[in-house]
């Protein structure tokens, strides 16, 4: 398997072939999802004691397997948060991937850590936050959002009146779902303002001083949201900021998604306060055009993450040495092994420039907006809210929830489009309506309109 041969540089070949297409074809199909059973009946055994050859593996995957699958950047796909990697990124991802870096210390991995720092020092400079901050890339914003928290936890804990204690965090009701889902991995309690819209200054106030004696001694940190997945929604990160630092509270900021709002002259101040967060998290993955899996998280303090994380073992004393002495991304987040998942974003970044970046981001503000004033000049469907960042949600009229439910269906089907519906809370209750969210800039106006004629 290690040896090279005729057959390895064929394959090589018909792989750089592959990827030079994809990378180059900006018609791609968008792909539809198939049963497993059926995806079975089409390839057949795969895994075999023989195994079935390169060439023949390969041929089932582009005749059957990658056609079962949505891209992330096709243009019209509009669902949840796509992607839309740079061609740049996607080229020195084979790069990364060739090079076998392990990007855990810097003894092993100067070069490649090296390069993604710099592509690090540019989003912390977009943060506004002090000298000394930084951060570190990480596989989403799960694993960079879970790091935050530990920390955070782990900060307050060194007072030896909460060691015995369950950790208590703060966030709204709109914050995204891997805030409940990490509440859980770092067994913490946490306490959902409701509020579906944005959670302010205000709000949080309200609620600690609701807090009972011993919820308040357990409250450690307090989760804001800097642009919700769901409608683009920014909470009071100034009010909030304030609260905390009343209350000498962790301040953490889920920008996931919105924060690659930062580069955009026209909507970063949305985000003002986040220069005062104790963390955040960011995805490049997301809104700064890299491939997955690349998220971040940065903190003011580095280290506090430092102490929370670092880990010990005997075999690992020699990344500890002088000699080995360089920045260890492991020491400040949640894994030990990674790959070097950033130097995809700092060579799009070293090729293209900020400024590219920042006219990228612009566009999805601006495909909202336009969306936004389709929808209002079309008399069968209407905005449920005004467009925020790139976050567009709008119902069409006289439809139900199985209505949504079979025309996201049938654009899929047809390899047309993926816009999913999503609930929207209305009064006590919820309502399902549909949702655009623009990353790519290569979606047009005409897809747009297509789109929404296929509602009429």
């Amino acid at each position: 398997m290690h040896k090279i041969d005729f057959d390895l540089i064929e394959m090589t070949m018909d792989v750089m072939k592959y990827t030079i297409d994809r990378i180059s074809h900006t018609k791609q199909k968008i792909g539809k999802p198939q049963k497993a059973e059926v995806l079975k009946s089409l390839v057949g055994e795969t895994v075999t004691e023989k195994g079935i050859g390169g060439e023949k593996a390969f041929q089932l995957w582009k005749e059957h397997l990658a056609k079962a699958n949505v891209p992330v950047d096709h243009p019209r796909n509009l669902a949840f948060v796509p992607a839309a990697p740079t061609r740049a990124a996607i080229m020195f991802d084979l790069v990364t991937s060739v090079s076998s870096i392990h990007g855990a210390y810097w003894m092993e991995g100067a070069g490649g850590i090296f390069c993604e720092n710099e592509a690090m020092s540019w989003i912390v400079s977009l943060t506004g936050l002090p000298k000394g901050a930084f951060g570190v890339f990480t596989s989403g914003g799960t694993a960079a959002n879970l790091s935050a928290i530990v920390t955070a936890r782990e900060h307050w804990r060194e007072d030896d009146t909460y060691k015995r204690e369950k950790g208590l965090i703060i966030t709204s009701e709109g914050a995204h779902s891997s805030i409940k889902a990490m509440a859980k991995v770092a067994d913490v309690d946490i306490l959902l303002v409701e509020s579906e819209e944005r959670l302010t200054g205000e709000n949080l106030r309200e609620t600690i001083d609701n807090l009972t004696f011993h919820q308040r001694k357990r409250l450690f940190a307090v989760v804001a949201t800097g642009g919700t997945t769901n409608a683009g929604i920014i909470d009071d990160l100034a009010g909030i900021a304030s609260v905390c630092d009343e209350e000498r509270i962790w301040f953490h900021v889920d920008a996931a998604y919105g924060g690659g709002a930062l580069v955009a002259d026209s909507v970063k101040h949305l985000l003002k306060g986040i220069e005062r967060a104790d963390s955040i998290t960011i995805d490049p993955h997301k809104w700064m055009f890299s491939p997955y899996d690349c998220g971040a998280v940065i903190y003011r303090r580095p280290e506090f993450a430092k102490k929370a994380h670092s880990q010990q073992g005997s075999y690992l004393e020699i990344f500890k040495d002088e000699g080995a002495h360089g920045f260890n991304p492991t020491d400040y987040q949640i894994q030990l092994t990674r790959r070097v998942r950033g130097l995809p974003l700092w060579f799009s970044l070293a090729t293209h420039g900020t400024n590219r970046y920042k006219e990228a981001v612009e566009r999805g503000v601006e495909l909202a907006q336009i969306a936004g004033k389709m929808i209002e000049e079309n008399p069968c469907v209407e905005l449920v809210r005004e467009p925020s960042l790139s976050c567009v949600l709008f119902r069409r009229i006289g439809w139900s929830p199985e209505d949504y439910t079979n025309w996201t269906y049938d654009n899929h089907n047809k390899g047309f489009a993926l816009v999913t519906p999503t609930k929207w809370k209305s009064g006590d209750s919820y309502e399902t309506v549909s949702r655009f969210c623009f990353i790519n800039p290569d979606t047009t106006e005409e897809d747009i309109k297509m789109i929404l004629d296929t509602m009429v």
